[in-house]
């Protein structure tokens, strides 16, 4: 009897220690996915508002974007391969510095904002994304319900708006804009809930093997796949509420 409660007692202090660390670890996630967004959106607006700035990579009057913006806008997409690729060969340091340079880019890639939209309705819709991120996300970390079957379903998802979006590029077309925005909206807001679950499940799963430096990079990976939903939803309700100037 005493032998079983010594075992039970064990079982808590491990489980409190794996919750405490759980707690860690997500507080990790979401304070690099934030200091990520600040400065993506200061790159964004001390580029957007300045004419002589935005004006290497787009067109001031058309917005259009010229050789260097093209690249711009994609290298973001290669940085989220390479990244992957190379997580294995990062240390933690270098994986969170990795994180940083790419929100980095991502605000350039994402200047054009504030020229193109007002400032009000870029915070509305900057307060929309946030207020509804934090709620899936919530629902994400909180439920029973296993959702990793819709992680396939979600990713061919994401391709298939990829696909459609440099498509309509050439076509232009307004309806099919209509319809990739509201599609991605529904996209991004399955993958906050889909990932968190994923981000914690994840460090369940490999808490037990203590290996810090491994979690360290997992909670950057996290960082930067929350990131990318939240980018994505504000983005595309943007191009649905925003007020164009």
């Amino acid at each position: 009897m005493a032998e079983y409660q010594t075992i039970r007692s064990a079982g808590r202090t491990r489980s409190a220690d794996i919750d405490a660390g759980l707690r860690d670890h997500m507080n990790k996630v979401y304070g690099t996915m934030s200091v990520g967004m600040l400065i993506t959106f200061a790159v964004a607006w001390a580029v957007g508002t300045s004419p002589a700035l935005l004006s290497v990579f787009r067109d001031p009057n058309t917005l259009q974007p010229n050789i260097l913006g093209w690249v711009i806008m994609f290298a973001p997409l290669i940085m989220v391969f390479a990244f992957g690729a190379m997580i294995n060969r990062l240390s933690a340091a270098g994986a969170q510095v990795f994180f940083y340079a790419f929100a980095a880019l991502m605000g350039l890639s994402l200047s054009w904002i504030f020229v193109a939209f007002t400032d009000f309705s870029i915070a509305q819709v900057f307060l929309v994304t946030s207020i509804s991120f934090a709620g899936l996300s919530l629902w994400g970390y909180t439920t029973k319900k296993d959702i990793s079957a819709w992680g396939s379903f979600l990713i061919m998802g994401v391709i298939g708006l990829i696909v459609a979006s440099i498509i309509n590029m050439f076509l232009q077309s307004g309806g099919v804009a209509f319809a990739i925005s509201v599609l991605g909206v529904l996209i991004f807001a399955g993958l906050t809930a889909y990932d968190t679950q994923n981000i914690k499940n994840t460090y369940i799963a490999h808490a037990a093997q203590s290996d810090q430096e491994w979690l360290g990079k997992a909670a950057i990976m996290g960082a930067l796949n929350l990131y990318l939903d939240f980018i994505n939803m504000f983005m595309f309700l943007l191009q649905l509420l925003g007020n164009r100037e």
